[in-house]
């Protein structure tokens, strides 16, 4: 019940009208405020994405010392000219580090940045903190947790919720588990990069919560593409369905900027389709672990992956529209 709670407090401030307005005060929940001062720990970023990229700017702004791995190295040029130190591998940025976030695209990238070569393991010591931003199944952040803390390193997994945009702003949603301590220790670093931040106990409940509500955004982006085509199939203007959807109770900064978007042929990824499609996946297959029926998210997955067969994994998740005119 307590995380039913935290699933509709997090679903209101992604879809609030104006993103800067609102905050929440819970006994669950950190509000994020303009005051920050900056951690006087050392500070690695792996992974220069969508997500990764305005995280680092963001934390580089606020007066963070950081260094950066990126798998292509010539992502981390422009960060290195922001002030950001350059780590040759995960390891050695692990090593020079007391706190390295992960952020990369699936379990098989979060598993291998951790386990493979030159890995974070290889500098894993005691007391070094490992946070895991990345959006994976359960399974996989219980497995990084132990090998973690097996070398008396410290865990924490803080999934984000939001855009490339809200990343670049600085307004992510953050949702952590694991090591309280650990997110205690994170404290400006999550206030430099988002506008509120969750903990909601032990490694594992992040990921299954990002799930959860990625789920329900790539159920709803679906949905409005098949509401705008039928309104075509229908003789009727889109624009003014638009209009109509974004003055009633549905409003959200989200619904208008996908949709204008749409209209606009405007499919410059925001958030991957092909990482959306990802998530349905992992929480169809959560669903299936505890027999609970996730029969909305499988009709959408459908529609991502006959997206994705007509090539728009690497657009925005808003590109979905184009599974149903082709």
């Amino acid at each position: 019940e307590k995380h039913c709670l935290v699933i509709l407090r997090i679903v209101c401030f992604l879809l609030e009208k104006d993103t800067r307005s609102t905050s929440i005060q819970a006994a669950d929940s950190t509000a994020i405020n303009g005051s920050i001062t900056p951690t006087d720990k050392r500070i690695g970023f792996l992974g220069l994405g969508l997500m990764g990229s305005g995280v680092v700017s963001n934390l580089l702004k606020m007066g963070h010392v950081v260094t950066v791995w990126n798998r292509t190295a010539e992502k981390c040029d422009l960060f290195i000219q922001e002030g950001a130190r350059l780590g040759r591998t995960p390891a050695e940025v692990v090593s020079m580090c007391d706190i390295t976030f992960s952020c990369v695209s699936d379990p098989k990238a979060a598993r291998d940045l951790v386990l493979g070569p030159s890995g974070v393991l290889q500098g894993i010591r005691p007391g070094k903190c490992y946070i895991e931003m990345s959006t994976v199944d359960p399974e996989t952040i219980t497995e990084l947790a132990q090998v973690i803390t097996s070398r008396g390193g410290r865990f924490l997994e803080a999934p984000v919720s939001g855009s490339q945009q809200l990343s670049n702003d600085g307004m992510l949603v953050i949702v952590a588990a694991g090591d309280r301590s650990v997110y205690e220790d994170c404290s400006s670093c999550f206030q430099a990069m988002g506008k509120t931040s969750f903990f909601i106990g032990e490694a594992g409940n992040a990921a299954r919560m990002m799930l959860i509500l990625n789920m329900v955004q790539g159920s709803f982006m679906a949905t409005i593409a098949e509401g705008l085509t039928l309104a075509q199939a229908t003789g009727q203007s889109q624009q003014t369905f638009l209009d109509i959807l974004c003055h009633g109770q549905m409003a959200s900064t989200f619904v208008d900027q996908k949709c204008q978007n749409i209209l606009q042929g405007n499919f410059k990824p925001d958030y991957y389709l092909k990482h959306i499609q990802k998530d349905l996946r992992l929480a169809i297959s959560m669903g299936d672990s505890v027999n609970h029926p996730t029969p909305m998210a499988a009709a959408a997955n459908e529609v991502y992956k006959r997206a994705k067969a007509l090539d728009q994994s690497d657009n925005d998740m808003s590109a979905v529209y184009r599974a149903y005119i082709h």
